[in-house]
C-alpha cells in the first residue's frame, strides 16, 4: 500500500527535466523495436535515479477520480464517471521508498470515461 503525502520539495529542474525525457525515451521504447539497445542505458539511469530515492510512475489504465493528489488531468469525452488515465504527458514523480513517498511532480494525464 502506498501513502502518499502532500508535502512541497524542492528538486532541482534538472532533475525533473532528465526524469520527463527518460519517461518519454522509455514510452518510445515500448512502442517499438530497441534496435539501438536504449533500454539497457534506461535500465541503468533509473537504477540511478532510484538509488538517490527517486521514482517515476506511469499511471496510464489507472483508476482517476476527483481525490487523487497524485495526477492533474484534463477530462476528454463527454462523461465524468468511471474514469481511466487514457495518455500520460509527465509521470508522477516521488521521492522515498515504496511504503512512504512524497509526491515531488504530479502526473498530468488525459482522462475519460472507461468504456467495457
Amino acid at each position: 500500500m502506498k501513502l502518499t503525502q502532500n508535502v512541497q520539495v524542492q528538486i532541482p529542474k534538472y532533475i525533473l527535466i532528465l526524469i520527463n525525457n527518460l519517461f518519454e525515451i522509455q514510452k518510445k521504447i515500448e512502442s517499438g523495436d530497441d534496435n539501438l539497445n536504449i533500454g539497457r542505458n534506461m535500465t541503468k539511469i533509473i537504477e540511478a535515479l532510484e538509488e538517490q530515492g527517486l521514482t517515476f510512475e506511469n499511471p496510464l489504465g489507472q483508476k482517476f477520480n476527483q481525490t487523487r493528489a497524485d495526477l492533474e488531468a484534463t477530462i476528454t469525452g463527454e462523461g465524468t464517471e468511471n474514469l481511466i488515465v487514457v495518455d500520460v504527458l509527465k509521470p508522477i514523480i516521488r521521492m522515498g521508498n515504496t511504503n512512504n513517498s512524497v509526491v515531488v511532480q504530479k502526473g498530468i494525464v488525459i482522462v475519460e470515461t472507461f468504456k467495457e
